[in-house]
């Protein structure tokens, strides 16, 4: 045991990085880790020294007539193993490496050629054990992602990005626009603001802390204490469904404006964005973000998040269509057709390939399975009557040719709707749009996507039907606030709506969008306690139990409030997308499984009978 724990080793005279600055000849001391080794002969031994940072690396050589304390360092090198953290001591030597013509693969170490180091002394400071391998095509899991983030640069490199993110946005919001950057607290109380939340017990029979799902009751608070701009990167936790771009825990950056409206926020949270744009990919926006409704973008895109750069957009046609084709297209009385076009191939033979095989795959299985009708898919083909679209009719199909566009090989995809105001996130034909294109670009019929297409998206409906299997507020008017319930009408044609039609009503609610990712939402906020009680109770109908968790919140509206606005982007989503991953747990250092697991720590855990007294706890049989 004493000697695997060293405590006393010699403190690096510089960085690995910098060595080939440094003077030949010069002797230095170095920490890192032990890479590969070689033997030339009996007498000479080279091995590979990685930078702490694991992103450098430089040869070292031991030689058999070099020893410590009657040990050769050439025998106490040879005795390590592969990754076996160090310091050494050596000199500076030259060295003559042939040049490499081979390109350094991404996440590669950069090698350190012209010189190396004659080694002196050698400090094991633990030791690396047999049983765990690394080559070059080991894979870590899950379960070991302290050598996931070790062994794959990537991984480290994204986390560095995360960090320089971080620092432009702190001196572009605390520096260059006066944010003050406020901690609040995680102990918050439960509130129904529409997601579900994780509990803390407390020893106190009864009582818990909620974890809070977003900042937003303390940053209006703090607006109403006399802060003019609050910024925060906020710790979130929402207890939901999981998927790619969800964790249980994410961090956000928070901000609010007092004495602003949802524009003044707009025009910050922009500015800054294209700062981060530029300073970390070297990409300039110039033009300001493109402006779209709700509603024109769930009409034009099937979705309230598009990715504009896919084009096919999307016309309603029911009108011209004759009513044998609506009837067949599904069961719905009176619906709502629509149609897109997507350029596959200009060979029609290679698009029905093309539907074909997307129809039997998993991913179409949706799709074929819409209680409102399967999706009608048809190929524009000159060689066939009405080029293909004889279902159509005459007429139909030839306005339907001009208004698309149609060239051969074109698909052209109808899809049912029921006939009633948008709601919720994305269409059925929204959804088989971006399948669609993902598919065809997976498999080779078109390129990915390129660029950055940043838009605002506005106008949202304030209030949404309430869903059976969401939290909402748990009012009885079947009706839950989209976003959250602090969120201000638009106009005061709006306000005036609350009291006839609450469903008409338009939200000062503006999301970031990019590529089809939402970066991040925000709203103007209601700082009348009198508005905000009747939203709570006259128009989301809360009980009268519920009511009273926001009390501290009307109480602190009645006191003066100025009118503000705010925003948080979703700083591990924002992340992914700029680096271009799949998942934001590919940016997240310790992030949660699909089951909302870590399974490196093994969290969360089962609780112990101690556990469940101390908290006053009983589980349910």
């Amino acid at each position: 045991m004493a000697n695997s724990t060293i405590i006393h080793f010699p403190s690096a005279t510089c960085k690995l990085e910098d060595v080939a600055a440094r003077e030949v000849g010069e002797d230095i001391v170095l920490h890192g880790y032990l890479g590969t080794q070689r033997q030339a002969g009996k007498n000479l031994l080279f091995a590979e020294l990685r930078s702490t940072s694991l992103s450098h690396s430089i040869q070292l050589v031991a030689s058999n007539k070099t020893s410590i304390d009657g040990e050769s360092v050439f025998d106490k090198l040879s005795g390590l193993n592969i990754e076996t953290p160090v310091a050494i001591e050596g000199k500076i030597k030259s060295r003559k490496a042939k040049p490499s013509t081979s390109k350094a693969e991404e996440g590669a170490v950069q090698q350190v050629t012209d010189v190396e180091i004659e080694l002196t002394k050698i400090s094991p400071l633990n030791y690396f054990p047999k049983d765990i391998m690394v080559t070059q095509d080991s894979v870590f899991s899950a379960e070991q992602r302290h050598l996931q983030l070790r062994m794959e640069k990537p991984l480290r490199d994204a986390l560095a990005f995360r960090s320089k993110a971080a620092s432009i946005l702190r001196t572009e919001l605390c520096e260059g626009k006066d944010f003050v950057e406020i901690e609040t607290p995680l102990l918050f109380k439960s509130t129904p603001e529409g997601a579900r939340e994780f509990l803390v017990p407390t020893r106190t029979p009864g009582l818990a802390y909620a974890l809070p799902q977003s900042p937003q009751q303390y940053k209006q608070i703090l607006m109403a204490s006399g802060i003019p701009r609050y910024v925060q990167f906020a710790k979130c936790f929402r207890d939901e469904d999981l998927r790619a771009d969800r964790q249980p825990e994410f961090t956000q950056v928070d901000l609010e404006m007092s004495f602003a409206t949802g524009e003044d926020v707009m025009n910050t949270v922009e500015s800054v964005v294209k700062t981060l744009w530029q300073k970390l990919l070297g990409i300039s926006h110039d033009e300001p973000f493109p402006q779209l409704s709700y509603e024109d973008a769930m009409s034009t895109y099937g979705s309230d998040k598009p990715d504009v750069r896919l084009g096919s957009k999307i016309s309603r046609v029911e009108y011209m269509l004759p009513v044998d084709l609506v009837r067949k297209i599904g069961p719905l009385h009176d619906p709502i057709v629509e149609v897109l076009k997507i350029s596959i191939s200009e060979d029609a033979k290679e698009t029905r390939g093309f539907v074909s095989r997307f129809m039997d795959s998993p991913e179409a299985r949706p799709f074929n399975e819409n209680p409102e009708g399967q999706p009608g898919i048809f190929i524009y083909d000159p060689r066939k009557p009405l080029s293909g679209l004889s279902v159509f009719g005459f007429e139909a199909a030839e306005t339907i040719e001009e208004t698309l566009d149609l060239e051969e090989g074109d698909l052209v995809v109808l899809q049912a709707r029921k006939n009633a105001p948008h709601a919720g996130g994305s269409t059925p034909l929204g959804n088989l749009r971006l399948a669609l294109h993902k598919f065809a670009v997976q498999h080779n019929y078109m390129p990915a996507p390129q660029g950055f297409k940043f838009l605002w998206i506005t106008d949202f409906p304030l209030f949404s039907p309430s869903v059976a299997n969401e939290p909402g507020q748990g009012g009885a008017a079947g009706l839950s606030s989209t976003h959250h319930p602090f969120t201000a009408p638009k106009t005061a044609q709006d306000v005036d709506l609350l009291l006839t039609d609450p469903a008409a009503v338009k939200a000062e609610h503006y999301d970031l969008v990019v590529n089809g990712v939402e970066l991040g939402g925000g709203s103007r906020r209601i700082h009348s306690a009198a508005m905000q009680q009747f939203v709570l109770r006259e128009v989301l109908k809360m009980s009268e139990e519920r009511l009273k968790d926001f009390d501290h919140l009307i109480e602190v509206l009645r006191a003066g409030c100025p009118p503000h606005a705010g925003m948080a982007l979703g700083f591990d989503r924002l992340i992914a997308v700029m680096l271009g991953k799949e998942s934001v747990r590919d940016v997240i250092a310790f992030p949660k499984s699909g089951r909302g697991e870590d399974l490196l720590v093994k969290s969360p855990t089962r609780m112990t009978e101690d556990q469940l007294r101390t908290y006053h706890l009983k589980l349910r049989e």
